[in-house]
């Protein structure tokens, strides 16, 4: 920081001696013909116009969050940056109100995303936010405009610059919290259901984690679809909510073989699968494919198991990785295909083609992204930690609005209560193991007390044989 700080320094003891000349000059000078009140609004005046041509480099800050490194939550940290970023032919700058989290996003933190460039970087694939400027042969957005972004990394900051083709006009009525929503997991969804699936009525989908945000933008989707049986993997807490979103047949994976639970429904198996687990559970939606069956793989969120890169959740994702002879597709009437959006940055035109109907279906009231929280910049780690540990239904978006101070105030206390949380706990826990090991000794105590009486009784049995004696 000292470093950056230097050259505002020296630039400040120039500026002081530029405001020293005029001031000295006039007593050197013949008095002038000009009234007196104009000379001082002129010496005044230069110090202003000096301040002027101080670079914007120098004064425009903006905070971002970046990954410092591979591994926790605490990982991602706040920084402020100096300097305002310059903008390529063809670029728009952004000032981002909200972004979006995804799971892509908790995996590039582990280094398991390998779309984002090393650390120290800025994550992020989605915002929303206003055109603040634009550079060069951009024709189609001017200053003012809101808009949705897509991106393949770098969003997550209050200014971003992005490629004007990777924005898109948000509809009115749409907040800036919904319009974070759309870009990944709506894109993500349609293009898997229709460009890959090419669902049709009277179809059957297994969507895997549905209370997330590419689950209920998919069942969303299945919806608009006439007669389309939709079933939808999450734990027993979030079923209402799917299934007032449109999931036909909610099923508790925690609890219940969802392959077995399928199976009971619809014995032929589904039409179309969404894959985001990887590993094992590929093998599975292959098997439950019916005969022109698709199975559209999507994600490895099997990998992803506490907050650091677990080795062994990897390499039991890639020991049991799915492959597949082409003989076998032939003789199964089935397909697989892959999906990742991160590697569709160079085919714009596609994804917009997919974005002005995800567009005119929102118009329409037919999609709605659901926000399940916002956060601030300032707490990603609890959004990260909310969204890992699978207790989100929709989507998680953080807000560039900085968090006020009462709020500020309050952290310390909740990061207090949560270490009270911990100790009490722990606490508990070893109370627990206290009274087992008190069960444990009466039991102890229990098998000992039939011994003591076998003991009086072969003692009575010897009393009469020494008394013979």
């Amino acid at each position: 920081m000292s470093g950056e700080d230097a050259p505002a320094e020296q630039q400040n003891a120039v500026d002081q001696k530029q405001e020293t000349k005029p001031a000295e000059e006039p007593k050197a000078e013949p008095p002038k013909t000009e009234p007196a009140p104009a000379a001082a609004a002129e010496a005044t005046a230069t110090p202003a116009a000096t301040t002027e041509k101080v670079p914007e480099e120098e004064t425009f800050t903006y905070r971002a969050l970046v990954l410092t490194g591979y591994g926790g939550y605490d990982k991602v940290k706040l920084q402020v940056k100096k300097g305002k970023p310059a903008l390529k032919a063809g670029e728009v700058l952004v000032r981002v109100k909200a972004c979006g989290l995804n799971f892509a996003d908790l995996m590039a933190r582990q280094g398991l995303y390998d779309r984002l460039p090393s650390p120290p970087v800025t994550p992020g694939m989605e915002c929303s936010g206003v055109v603040e400027a634009v550079g060069e042969e951009v024709t189609d957005r001017k200053v003012g405009d809101k808009v949705m972004v897509l991106n393949r990394f770098g969003t997550w900051q209050e200014v971003a610059v992005v490629p004007a083709t990777h924005t898109f006009l948000i509809p009115e009525g749409m907040s800036f919290e919904e319009a974070a929503a759309i870009p990944v997991n709506y894109i993500t969804a349609y293009m898997m259901l229709f460009d890959f699936g090419n669902l049709r009525p009277n179809q059957s989908v297994l969507i895997h984690a549905a209370a997330g945000g590419v689950g209920i933008a998919a069942t969303q989707l299945c919806n608009t679809v006439k007669d389309v049986t939709v079933f939808g993997t999450a734990s027993a807490s979030k079923h209402e909510t799917i299934s007032q979103g449109g999931v036909t047949h909610p099923i508790d994976y925690r609890t219940k073989d969802y392959v077995e639970e399928v199976r009971k429904i619809s014995p032929k198996g589904m039409d179309i699968i969404l894959d985001p687990l990887g590993g094992s559970d590929t093998h599975k939606a292959y098997n439950l494919l019916k005969p022109m069956g698709k199975l559209i793989t999507y994600g490895t969120s099997n990998m992803l198991a506490g907050q650091k890169k677990n080795l062994l959740a990897v390499a039991k994702n890639w020991y049991h990785q799915f492959s597949i002879h082409t003989l076998s597709l032939i003789q199964g009437n089935k397909s697989v295909c892959g999906f990742h959006l991160g590697y569709l940055d160079g085919e714009m035109e596609l994804i917009t083609q997919a974005m002005n109907i995800i567009l005119d279906l929102y118009k329409q009231g037919k999609v709605k992204p659901r926000i399940d929280s916002t956060w601030h910049l300032e707490q990603v780690g609890d959004a990260m930690r909310k969204m890992q540990e699978r207790n989100n239904i929709g989507k998680v978006i953080l807000t560039t609005e900085p968090m006020p101070e009462e709020e500020k105030k309050e952290e310390p206390k909740k990061e207090d209560k949560k270490e009270d949380k911990k100790k009490d706990d722990k606490k508990k826990d070893d109370k627990k193991k206290d009274d087992g090991k008190k069960e444990e000794k009466k039991d102890d105590k229990k098998k000992e007390e039939p011994k003591k009486e076998e003991k009086k009784e072969e003692e009575k049995k010897e009393e009469p044989i020494k008394e013979e004696k």
